[in-house]
C-alpha cells in the first residue's frame, strides 16, 4: 500500500455535522485505531477513506482501490435494505428476506480476489454453518455483525475499516476475532475505530484522537508519554448526578405487588427445525434486579421479545406479564405502558427524523416517533435528561442526523424518561464512548437503588457490572439442528 495523505480536507456529513482541515498521514505497514467522544468525528473520519460526506475541500490521495468498511451505520443501511423487502411486498406475498449464504456471497460477482475458501473457513471459524440459509435479517445482533465481518474479510479488500468491531460480540467471538485480525495484518492495512482502549488489539501501531470535527491528536503507540496523556483524557470520571424525575400523571394500573412482574414456564422457541431456547422457566419478582447472559445466538434478545410481546412465538408458550396471562385478549399497549426499553434492534427501526427533545418524549408514549401532543411537563422532563445528557442546546435537533453513540444515549434516556415498572436494557453502552458508558452506569446503579423500577441487563462486558443487580441468569447456545 503507498501513503494515503488527507490534506486540508473538509467534508459535510447532514446538516449538523462537519469533519473540518483534516491532516492525516497513513504510511504502509501502519494499523491505526480513531477514538474520541460520543458525536466527536471518529466514524466520520474513517468513513471519508471510504469516500463518505460531501467534500468541501482538500485532497486525499494514495487510497488503495479495495477498501471494506464495517459499522454500525453500514450494518443499519443492510438492515434497512432488508426490510424495504417487506415495502415492496404486494398481495399476500411475504418477503422471507435474503439468506445469510447470498449476503455472504454478493462480493463474488464484484470482486476477482473474492476468496471462496476464505469464506468458508471463516464460517466454520465462527460456528455458523447452520444458519446459512437462514434470513438475515433474523439473525441477532452479533451474529448480523459477525456475517458482515466475514464478508468484508472474504471480499479481500487492500484495506478494512471497522468501527466498533468487538461491540456485541460475546467474550469468545471477540477473542477469535482479535486473533484473525492479528493474522491478518501483513496482508490488509486497518483502521479501527474504538471507543475501548482495553479492547485495542497488539498490532495496533499508531492512535488518531477526534474532538468536535477536528483531528487533535496522532500518537504513536510506542511513545508512552503521549499515549498515557491520550488515555487520561479518555478516562475523566463522571460524579454527582441524579435521574431526573417524571410525569407521575401519567403512570399505568398499579399492579398486585405479590404477583411476578414476568413468569415464563416451559418457553420453546424454535425456526423450523433450529432450537433456540427449550424449557426455559423464569420469574422476575418486584425489585429484583437481572443480568441476563449468554454467547451469541443463545436467545437474549428472542427471550426478551417474548417479554416485550415484539416476538410472534410469545402467544404459543405460557407467559405472564404485568398481572397479564398471554393470549386473553390483553393489547400490546396494556403491556408496553410498564417497560421501557432500549437495544440496538430499536435503534434500527427508530428511523423518524424528530428532534431529540422528542425521542425522549415519546418514551411516555411508547411509540418511534411522536403521535400524541405532549405536556408542559413532558418537555421540562425531557428538557432535564437533555441537560444530563449534554445536549440541551441541541434539543431540537434531529435525532437523525446524530452520531450512532448520541442516538443510543438518547434511547436511553427514552427507555428511563418514564420511570417504568421494568427495564429491559439490552447491551446498553454499545457504541458508547468511556465518559458516557460511565455516566449510564451509574445512572442503572441509581435506578436499581430507586425501589421503583425493576431492571433487566444484557450485557457482554465482565468490566460492566452493576452492584446493584444481584441475579444471574445464563443463557446456553443450543446445538444446531
Amino acid at each position: 500500500m503507498n501513503s494515503i495523505k488527507i490534506e486540508n480536507y473538509t467534508a459535510e456529513f447532514g446538516e449538523s455535522f462537519t469533519l473540518k482541515n483534516i491532516n492525516w498521514t497513513l504510511e504502509p505497514e501502519q494499523h491505526w485505531v480513531i477514538t474520541g467522544t460520543n458525536g466527536s468525528g471518529k466514524s466520520a473520519l474513517s468513513a471519508i477513506l471510504a469516500g463518505a460526506g460531501e467534500k468541501i475541500e482538500g485532497t486525499i490521495t494514495g487510497l488503495p482501490e479495495h477498501i471494506e468498511i464495517v459499522s454500525f451505520e453500514a450494518q443499519a443501511e443492510l438492515i434497512e435494505r432488508e426490510l424495504k423487502k417487506d415495502d415492496a411486498d404486494i398481495m399476500d406475498v411475504i418477503s422471507e428476506g435474503t439468506p445469510v449464504r447470498e449476503i455472504l456471497e454478493e462480493g463474488k460477482a464484484i470482486y476477482p480476489e473474492f476468496d471462496s475458501e476464505l469464506l468458508n473457513e471463516l464460517v466454520a471459524m465462527f460456528k455458523l454453518e447452520h444458519m446459512l440459509d437462514r434470513s438475515f435479517r433474523k439473525l441477532s445482533t452479533g451474529e448480523t455483525r459477525k456475517i458482515m465481518l466475514i464478508r468484508a474479510l472474504a471480499n479481500n479488500p487492500d484495506m478494512i475499516i471497522l468501527d466498533e468491531p468487538f461491540d456485541g460480540l460475546d467474550a469468545d467471538s471477540m477473542q477469535l476475532l482479535h486473533n484473525l485480525l492479528a493474522n491478518k495484518v501483513d496482508a490488509i492495512s486497518m483502521v479501527l475505530v474504538l471507543n475501548r482502549f482495553d479492547e485495542m488489539p497488539t498490532f495496533i501501531t499508531h492512535v488518531a484522537y477526534t474532538d468536535k470535527g477536528e483531528l487533535h491528536h496522532t500518537v504513536d503507540i510506542n511513545d508512552k508519554q503521549a499515549y498515557d496523556d491520550l488515555y487520561q483524557l479518555l478516562h475523566l470520571k463522571t460524579t454527582d448526578l441524579s435521574v431526573p424525575p417524571t410525569d407521575e400523571s401519567d403512570r399505568p394500573p398499579a399492579l398486585n405487588p405479590e404477583d411476578p412482574l414476568v413468569r415464563l414456564t416451559d418457553i420453546k422457541v424454535a425456526y423450523g427445525d433450529s432450537k433456540v431456547i427449550e424449557g426455559l422457566n423464569w420469574s422476575i419478582k418486584p425489585g429484583q434486579h437481572w443480568q441476563l447472559s449468554g454467547p451469541n445466538g443463545s436467545g437474549k434478545t428472542c427471550l426478551l421479545n417474548l417479554i416485550t410481546g415484539d416476538h410472534p412465538q410469545c402467544y404459543t408458550n405460557n407467559i405472564f406479564v404485568f398481572g397479564m396471562q398471554r393470549g386473553n385478549g390483553e393489547t400490546i399497549w396494556q403491556i408496553k405502558q410498564y417497560i421501557g426499553y432500549v437495544s440496538t434492534a430499536l435503534q434500527w427501526e427508530y428511523r423518524v427524523s424528530i428532534s431529540l427533545r422528542n425521542v425522549i418524549i415519546s418514551g411516555f408514549h411508547d411509540s418511534i416517533g411522536m403521535y400524541t401532543k405532549s405536556t408542559d411537563k413532558q418537555k421540562e422532563v425531557a428538557d432535564q435528561w437533555l441537560d444530563l445528557l449534554g445536549m440541551k442546546d441541541r434539543a431540537n435537533e434531529p435525532y437523525n442526523q446524530l452520531s450512532f453513540g448520541d442516538q443510543r444515549l438518547l434511547l436511553i434516556a427514552r427507555a428511563m424518561v418514564k420511570h417504568p415498572t421494568l427495564l429491559i436494557l439490552d447491551e446498553p453502552c454499545l457504541g458508547l464512548d468511556d465518559i458516557n458508558r460511565q455516566l449510564v452506569l451509574a445512572l442503572i446503579e441509581k435506578i436499581c437503588a430507586s425501589g421503583d423500577t425493576t431492571v433487566l441487563y444484557v450485557n457482554h462486558h465482565a468490566e460492566d457490572q452493576i452492584s446493584g443487580i444481584k441475579e444471574y441468569k445464563q443463557l446456553e447456545k443450543l446445538s444446531a439442528e
